[in-house]
């Protein structure tokens, strides 16, 4: 029997926390009992400490004896990871790594000092209208260290610019924000499986975003409908970034932006599985490719590619908000069920989607072909 560490123990650990019991696991979960923890019933242990207490978590991990130390989906608990693997020898990435791709400031660097084509940013920690007067507008303001759209907003003016700038560093836990100016396209996600420092693409994710000036992620669908000229691009920057960044063991969600003109963009890189059921439910859906047993096993250093994963299926998922108010039905009736693989509510009541944290349920679809519902 193995024993795995497991940090987080929301919603997104779960099917990590399920897949590891199905393995015989021994599973570790670390995280703050804040009420939100609902892998703690599920759990062989639970430790209600914060996933930021990186040498608390170190000394824990020592005692315990773990074989394998992750997360899926969540940004937060990477640079723990990353310290932990590293003090105990086991797999995982650098803490370098770890860095490069949650801190959005030192992100940007590394694409500038890899030439990898970005739009031009600032990272500043107070307002100071100087710093990019010779930016074009509009821009577009995020904190340098969250994740899930928090604090992301498109300012088309100084006015606007300060609101926001005030906002992103208020949720910034460096108290810090990135400042970039804005690039107008369609946004895709490329999910990959990385071993050894050896990279596979595994499939590339379409998305539907909320109009402006918030950024929140409304729908995804797999495969891309990009041609495949546009494909082999997306593919060469993300190989690019992968590399640049440090990325050698596990999941890692890179989003880039489709320009009209199809150049394309770096959003940023989490080296970690995307989230909002993309690499817990959709990989598998539209790939058959375990892709929670995959990284499960590259955290005990018993992972072997596959041959070739191929694209089998097409699978998506929509959430409900205010926004997409008109899917209520696809919630309440039985509407396509021979395609929907499992719907929630999780908020009767809507609103409008600011963040992630604004949306009010999900529904995640398996079909021979895209469902378009917005």
């Amino acid at each position: 029997m193995k024993k795995i560490a497991i940090l987080g123990a929301s919603y997104l650990q779960m099917p990590l926390v399920q897949k590891a019991k199905e393995n015989g696991h021994e599973v570790h979960c670390f995280a703050w009992d804040d009420g939100r923890a609902v892998c703690k019933e599920y759990a062989d242990y639970f430790y209600d400490i914060s996933v930021l207490e990186k040498d608390l978590i170190l000394e824990k991990c020592k005692e315990i004896g773990i074989d394998g130390i992750l997360t899926i989906a969540t940004d937060i608990c990477i640079p723990t990871i990353a310290y932990v693997a590293y003090e105990l020898n086991l797999p995982g990435n650098s803490i370098e790594c770890s860095l490069l791709t949650t801190n959005k400031s030192l992100m940007r660097k590394c694409f500038e000092e890899h030439n990898i084509r970005s739009p031009r940013s600032i990272t500043i920690s107070e307002i100071n209208a100087n710093d990019f007067k010779t930016f074009n507008y509009p821009l577009i303001i995020k904190p340098s260290d969250r994740s899930g759209s928090l604090g992301v907003i498109k300012a088309t003016s100084f006015d606007e610019a300060k609101d926001a700038i005030e906002n992103a560093i208020n949720y910034s836990f460096s108290k810090t924000c990135v400042v970039e100016e804005y690039i107008k396209g369609k946004e895709v996600s490329v999910e990959t499986i990385s071993f050894g420092g050896e990279h596979r693409i595994i499939t590339i994710t379409d998305k539907v975003i909320t109009t402006e000036p918030y950024f929140v992620e409304l729908a995804h669908h797999q495969p891309t409908s990009f041609p495949k000229h546009i494909q082999n691009k997306i593919l060469d920057i993300t190989y690019a970034i992968l590399n640049a960044t440090k990325v050698e063991n596990g999941a890692a969600h890179v989003e880039l932006m489709i320009t009209e003109n199809g150049h394309v963009y770096p959003i940023e890189i989490g080296s970690r599985m995307g989230g909002d059921f993309i690499g817990s439910d959709l990989v598998q859906l539209s790939t058959g490719f375990d892709y929670v047993q995959a990284v499960l096993d590259i955290a005990l250093d018993q992972f072997m590619f596959p041959l070739e994963i191929t694209q089998k299926k097409y699978s998506g998922v929509y959430f409900l908000s205010e926004n997409t108010k008109q899917l209520l039905p696809y919630f309440t009736e039985n509407l396509l069920e021979d395609y929907i693989v499992k719907k929630e509510i999780t908020n009767p009541s809507l609103q409008n989607a600011h963040s992630s944290n604004d949306r009010s349920g999900y529904l995640i679809y398996q079909s021979d072909k895209k469902i378009d519902l917005l």
